[in-house]
């Protein structure tokens, strides 16, 4: 009997007010609907920097006497880099590359989609250089503090410093989406305490008679709590909605082709559907601790 009571008292009170239920709903699954995006661009950050890592390779770069006169490292500075390179501990394997190769390499992989630039690709462009591939990429420090400053060595290059220049254009816009997420979630807060101080005004009568009769302040109170939560509830559902529509109607097509060239690591429905409990829980958290703190402070019936 009393959970009817509750449930016909929150329905009732939904129907009231019902633009600003409408109004805190949608500002609810926008705020989610951006924060669920920022988690899914934090998602997708970790599994594109793996896909990355997985392909780092440091380049040792020889100094030009060394590039020119000897292309198939046999004397005895080439070959004793290359003896050490390969004998350092984290090292997987170590390629040499001399000015030929690099410059097939350059015109066969680097530039193979645009021949304009690889007509420009002479031999006198690259030095000679080793590659290296690491088990650790973070054991990057190694090779720079070894070798760095052996003779025949001009420069070393790594590439996990431009991998974590390309993500901190990642970061950027998962910083955007969690501070929009943010105002919009200050915005719903601010709905929902009005919605509950408007409908706790306007049954201001039917709660003081209930009082009169012995129902608790909690009794009393909890059918404006859970109208909150419905509200927040309704707002997650949609917000999960439009990350599932945003994401085979937009995101999918716009990234595809890095998709299909695995530069970056595809958002799936798993990724989603991953986030979806978060985003049920902070919206409903967000309503019912917005909505206690409100009734606790402003009504006091």
């Amino acid at each position: 009997m009393r959970a009817s009571f509750i449930l016909s008292e929150v329905v009732t009170g939904l129907r009231r007010n019902l633009t600003m239920t409408v109004a805190m709903i949608l500002t609810t699954a926008i705020s989610l609907g951006l924060f669920g995006a920022g988690l899914l661009v934090v998602q997708m950050a970790d599994k594109t920097q793996q896909i990355f890592l997985d392909r780092v390779e440091v380049q040792v770069f020889l100094t030009d006497d060394i590039s020119t006169l000897d292309p198939d490292c046999e004397q005895d500075i080439c070959r004793t880099l290359r003896s050490d390179l390969e004998n350092t501990p984290a090292v997987v394997s170590v390629q040499y590359l001399n000015r030929e190769d690099a410059v097939a390499d350059a015109t066969e992989r680097v530039f193979k989609d645009q021949p304009e630039l690889a007509e420009l690709v002479s031999a006198d462009s690259f030095p000679a250089s080793f590659k290296i591939k690491l088990s650790d990429p973070d054991r990057f420090g190694v090779i720079e503090d070894q070798f760095a400053v052996r003779p025949g060595v001009d420069s070393v290059l790594n590439q996990k410093d431009l991998v974590e220049r390309l993500f901190s254009v990642l970061g950027g816009v998962r910083n955007a989406a969690f501070a929009i997420a943010t105002v919009q979630a200050v915005a719903a807060i601010l709905l929902i305490a009005n919605m509950v101080q408007i409908a706790a005004f306007t049954r201001r009568t039917e709660v003081g008679i209930m009082r009169l009769v012995g129902a608790t302040r909690w009794y009393t109170q909890l059918p404006f709590l859970l109208e909150a939560v419905v509200a927040a509830v309704i707002g997650a559902a949609l917000a999960i909605a439009g990350l599932f529509v945003a994401k085979g109607a937009f995101v999918d097509e716009v990234l595809s082709e890095v998709y299909e060239a695995n530069i970056v690591a595809r958002i799936s429905n798993s990724d989603v559907l991953l986030v979806s409990p978060i985003l049920v829980l902070v919206g409903v958290g967000m309503a019912a601790l917005t909505a206690y703190v409100t009734l606790r402070l402003y009504v006091r019936e």
